[in-house]
């Protein structure tokens, strides 16, 4: 029975030599993670280079994606984009191809205003058939919907809940309190623990792509009320992200799958290719963690 609470990894997309998306490496590492017993996966979200993708490129992952995990897991397709036309089409594919969700971020750039930003939403849902998981990331959309904003959305039941990339636990809060029937992510890895203490359902993370037996773990324990042991657990997690932050934690994300024996490639220009130091430096400071 699918399952929308849990840990779910905000899948990486790999490159290869040529800058070609490698569905080998994507289809290792999903069989990777369904083997740890992960609930689902969310595709197409920042971690995926998501709007450093062509259309056709994008495409093509929701379609990889699906038929790779077929009916072994949740799926969540991130459809957002500045255009609503755009992220309706991503949407109305998410339901032919059988997504269980969708989710987009706020539309950016331009400083919409809420009732445009409303508008947005609505004009999504309405062109699927499928709840929407509002992705709320106000440090890179500049979008910040306040408790009583997401109420214009979570009292329709097409909306099932948030993806919260935020450190405002607080609004986090708030959210859960008011709408305690709506599931509500986690978004900073670095933070889980904060988060469920402060009612999340689970967690929606880069991280957890290439380390969910910790994060599954970190959950373990707090639903058994071992506080001391899972703050020690999100205390070495965050070691291994901290060094992530000093070399890009993307690049260095996928430089840690390469070291797995996962072909991920670099990321897409203008990120910056790592240095022969910061590689090291994940040798010798994540990889004896893992």
């Amino acid at each position: 029975m699918k399952t929308f609470k849990g840990i779910f990894p905000a899948l990486l997309t790999p490159f290869d030599g040529e800058g070609r998306i490698n569905e080998r490496a994507l289809e290792d590492l999903i069989e990777l993670n369904l083997r740890k017993g992960l609930q689902g996966f969310y595709v197409c979200g920042s971690t995926a280079e998501v709007f450093l993708l062509s259309e056709a490129e994008r495409t093509r992952l929701y379609q990889a994606v699906r038929e790779m995990v077929g009916n072994r897991a949740t799926l969540i397709a991130h459809v957002g984009a500045i255009s609503t036309e755009q992220a309706k089409g991503y949407a109305t594919l998410a339901t032919k191809l059988g997504y269980d969700a969708i989710s987009a971020v706020a539309p950016f750039y331009y400083r919409f205003s809420f009732a445009e930003i409303k508008q947005y939403y609505y004009d999504i849902v309405n062109a699927a058939e499928l709840p929407m998981i509002i992705y709320n990331f106000p440090n890179f959309s500049g979008v910040n919907l306040t408790v009583e904003q997401m109420g214009e959305f979570l009292c329709d039941e097409r909306f099932l809940g948030i993806k919260h990339t935020s450190n405002d636990y607080f609004a986090l809060s708030r959210f859960k309190t008011v709408y305690p029937d709506k599931i509500i992510y986690n978004g900073f890895d670095e933070m889980l623990l904060a988060g469920l203490s402060m009612g999340a359902d689970g967690g929606i993370g880069s991280t957890y792509n290439f380390m969910a037996e910790k994060f599954l773990r970190l959950v373990e324990l707090f639903q058994q009320g071992k506080m001391q042991q899972a703050d020690a657990l999100q205390k070495q997690i965050n070691h291994i992200i901290a060094v992530l932050c000093q070399v890009g934690v993307m690049q260095g994300e996928k430089e840690v799958l390469n070291r797995m024996g996962v072909d991920f490639g670099e990321c897409r220009a203008p990120f910056g290719k790592l240095t022969g130091e910061q590689k090291q430096l994940i040798e010798t400071e994540i990889l004896p963690l893992l």
